[in-house]
């Protein structure tokens, strides 16, 4: 038993922070409560993770101090990406290629509203500052039965 002085950290994590994306047994994609085509997916996440509107259902931005840039509102955002045992590997692999784009693109919009040129030809320094502003927060769950949706 713990002693009943300890302090418990909470890591709650705010629900409307986190999307999930589940692929069941037959391929199909959720993110979620709403099912969605893979060419959906990536400009999905990019409005998650953005959140242009300020949609009190989409994540909260946080103002961090980030070396080179100063105060950005970066996204609390977090993709939880769950999978079914049953779930193909093509299907797997494809769902995880549309939320790395989504992330490569808005951090490539980022580059050409910050310093006029795409992310890849950023210097180190600046893709460094790129990523903090636009983290990659991806968690991924071991595989289970999702297939209840």
């Amino acid at each position: 038993m713990p002693d009943k002085d300890q302090k418990v950290d909470d890591q709650k994590v705010n629900r409307r922070n986190i999307i999930i994306v589940k692929i069941n047994s037959a391929d199909r994609l959720f993110a979620g409560n709403e099912m969605l085509d893979i060419s959906q997916l990536k400009d999905k996440i990019k409005e998650f993770l953005t959140n242009p509107a300020d949609d009190p259902n989409l994540p909260e931005k946080e103002m961090k101090n980030i070396e080179g840039l100063g105060e950005y509102p970066v996204s609390k955002g977090v993709i939880s990406l769950q999978n079914d045992r049953g779930t193909s590997y093509q299907a797997y692999i494809a769902v995880q290629n549309e939320l790395v784009k989504a992330v490569n693109e808005l951090r490539d919009e980022f580059a050409r509203a910050k310093y006029g040129k795409p992310f890849a030809a950023l210097s180190e320094e600046q893709q460094d500052i790129a990523k903090k502003a636009v983290p990659q927060n991806i968690s991924e769950a071991e595989p289970k039965d999702v297939s209840k949706k």
